[in-house]
């Protein structure tokens, strides 16, 4: 999961960005507010943005505001050092998803982030299931049919990509956006080699190719 971090305290940017990224998230980190809306504008596929709202250049309030104005509907959990109630109630009338008060318990953000996550893709249970593959989000462990399957890192997020998407089509280009961050080569096949390593390790019938367009994750199937 790719999530846009807008942080401006350096020390707490750096905790919160290597946290999450041991929680599995893929984070990229931005210090100022715009660079915070410049980058949610850029529709770089990202799952949820967490936004402190006490930024430089631009505060986080317009931040929200402004990205809430122009239709971008992902899921945005406030982080900030303001705990009074008027302003809770503003940013969640902004268009605010969750509320998180400095300081921060890293595994509740965790959980916050997956659960909406999870409510934006219309998905309510914690367990992703697709077939006889069932994905565990937090846990980071995917099982076939009960039994354990060992997936890299990248080969987990594209399959967290495609199963919070079951039935959607998504390209390779979005799918690139999911699995790599800021800075992070990218083979011309990656998604390609990706792919073809899940139909080995979860089977063929899992996941479908479209051509000319990209990949989507069947839901329903009798997997090989």
């Amino acid at each position: 999961m790719r999530i846009l971090l807008a942080e401006d305290d350096t020390l707490l940017g750096d905790g919160l960005r290597a946290g999450l990224r041991q929680l599995g998230f893929l984070v990229d980190w931005v210090r100022d507010g715009v660079a915070a809306e410049r980058e949610l504008r850029a529709q770089n596929n990202y799952s949820a943005a967490v936004l402190d709202l006490g930024l430089p250049l631009q505060d986080g309030m317009d931040v929200l505001a402004n990205i809430r104005r122009a239709g971008l509907t992902l899921p945005v959990l406030v982080l900030t050092a303001r705990d009074a109630v008027p302003d809770r109630i503003r940013g969640l009338n902004l268009g605010a998803d969750d509320y998180v008060v400095k300081p921060v318990d890293l595994e509740e953000l965790a959980a916050r982030l997956r659960a909406q996550i999870r409510r934006a893709h219309g998905q309510p249970q914690e367990l992703l299931s697709a077939q006889d593959v069932v994905l565990d989000p937090a846990g980071h462990s995917v099982t076939r049919a009960g039994v354990p399957a060992v997936l890299s890192a990248r080969e987990f997020d594209l399959l967290h990509a495609l199963m919070l998407n079951a039935g959607r089509v998504l390209s390779r280009e979005q799918l690139e956006q999911h699995v790599y961050g800021w800075g992070q080569e990218v083979e011309s096949n990656s998604i390609e080699v990706h792919v073809h390593h899940l139909r080995r390790k979860l089977g063929v019938g899992l996941i479908q190719t479209v051509r000319g367009v990209g990949y989507v994750l069947l839901r329903e199937g009798t997997p090989a």
